[in-house]
């Protein structure tokens, strides 16, 4: 059986990073339910920290490093990606858009993407909606429905009644992306159907039928 290769992109800054944290998490997560499923995979992490001058001089010459066009073939080849980036003023960083602006606009059609991202609060775990979803539907990825984001107060967390923990959306995540990789659709959630509801309701009336109903005796 065919060997699925996953990679991880990474653009947090600082060592240790939780971005990377987050970003090898949601790996081992994807990892393990393709395992689960008898599916080999192969994990790669890319950390653009290392790539941002190689990436700086590519936007301006045109020419990639031999380390850059590395990873560039790597995710654009991937069976699977996770893009995990930290949250700087309300957006992904520049280091993680730069990245992504050299990707061919084709390179990432109707591939699973897994979106990320890590900040000090919870307050901009919006960025995942309004910044990374449009990005990557304008490179027509296949975005996988579960995003992650984890605040700083999320490590260690397991959530409350209202919301579920780190642990538990990181698996969410992985099992949604995993399903993807394998050629499966995430399995839609069951919905309630309320059996006082009247199913005649949505009847369609044929017209001439309407206008007879109109009709004076």
């Amino acid at each position: 059986m065919q060997t699925l290769k996953l990679v991880a992109v990474s653009a947090g800054l600082s060592r240790p990073s939780s971005t990377r944290l987050l970003a090898d998490r949601l790996a081992k997560a994807t990892e393990e339910r393709l395992t689960e499923r008898g599916r080999p995979v192969e994990v790669q992490v890319v950390e653009l920290r290392d790539l941002a001058v190689d990436i700086a001089k590519h936007l301006v010459s045109g020419f990639p490093s031999p380390a850059l066009g590395s990873a560039i073939d790597a995710v654009t080849r991937a069976d699977g990606v996770i893009a995990v980036t930290p949250v700087f003023t309300a957006s992904y960083s520049g280091l993680f858009k730069s990245f992504f602006d050299l990707i061919d606009p084709d390179a990432l059609s109707g591939s699973p993407v897994l979106l990320a991202a890590t900040g000090g609060t919870a307050r901009h775990s919006l960025a995942l909606d309004h910044a990374l979803r449009p990005l990557f539907a304008y490179l027509r990825a296949l975005i996988v429905p579960t995003a992650v984001y984890a605040a700083s107060e999320d490590w260690g967390s397991g959530g409350d009644e209202w919301t579920a923990g780190l642990p538990s959306r990181i698996d969410r995540a992985g099992t949604e992306l995993a399903d993807l990789m394998a050629g499966r659709q995430p399995e839609a959630p069951a919905q309630d159907v309320d059996e006082d509801v009247d199913t005649d309701a949505d009847e369609v009336v044929p017209f001439e039928r309407q206008l007879a109903d109109l009709r004076l005796d």
